[in-house]
């Protein structure tokens, strides 16, 4: 009736602009070039009245803690989720149990580590909502593929609460060879601070004790913005 709101309807991945649909950019560049967030929202396919199915699955992700977790989630942990429901539940589950089955048999499909947006791709959607500092090691092979991510540390990230022996302890467990540090700015400025500089120095210099590289550490932004920053592309830490 005519003076009366519209209703909403759930938005879909065709009602984004045609630069940020997942489905379009999955066909013109590739999997590996989207985001964890992206990934899921294929997955997903609808949103929420409140928001759209990008950031239903950033939220999703952020929730849980990344992928690790959304795995670890129940089915009613899942479900219980405003925007999911059991057949997106269903979805979510039956595609992380065929990732879990595809890693079991080979790992020649890890993600591969080739830049710091392959970093930003893999974490930013999620850390960049998060509301404190949260510290990350990426544990890679000799093919600098990614064998976990580990998180260290959450709170005020510097040089005085992170440990070489915690950021170091899974690498070696793992015979990792190398990692890549990864920090938020709950902020939304990815500018690295003087106290960012300080812990990327000493752990660089902790790894070459322990024979393991730092291969660079990158800082996230806000989610919104996309923004990232690599120290050692700055050589901040590094040299």
């Amino acid at each position: 009736m005519e003076g009366q709101p519209r209703p909403q309807y759930h938005l879909l991945i065709r009602d984004l602009p045609a630069s940020e649909r997942p489905r379009e950019r999955l066909r013109d560049h590739g999997a590996a070039y989207l985001s964890n967030s992206e990934l899921i929202a294929i997955l997903l396919r609808t949103g929420t009245p409140a928001e759209n199915v990008v950031d239903l699955a950033s939220r999703l992700l952020s929730r849980f803690g990344g992928l690790e977790g959304l795995s670890r989630a129940s089915f009613q942990e899942l479900s219980s989720v405003h925007g999911i429901g059991e057949a997106k539940t269903a979805q979510l589950k039956a595609a992380l149990e065929l990732g879990r089955r595809l890693l079991a048999t080979t790992g020649e499909d890890r993600v591969t580590i080739r830049s710091p947006r392959d970093v930003a791709n893999l974490l930013a959607a999620e850390m960049g909502l998060l509301d404190q500092e949260h510290f990350r090691v990426l544990l890679l092979n000799t093919k600098n593929q990614v064998m976990g991510v580990r998180e260290v540390y959450k709170g005020n990230v510097s040089s005085a609460v992170i440990r070489a022996s915690e950021v170091f302890q899974e690498a070696v467990r793992s015979n990792c060879p190398a990692i890549i540090l990864v920090h938020n700015h709950p902020s939304g400025d990815p500018t690295p601070s003087p106290e960012d500089a300080q812990t990327t120095r000493q752990l660089v210099e902790a790894g070459k004790i322990l024979d393991i590289e730092v291969l660079d550490h990158v800082v996230i932004g806000r989610a919104a913005s996309g923004g990232f920053v690599s120290l050692k592309e700055r050589g901040v830490g590094f040299g």
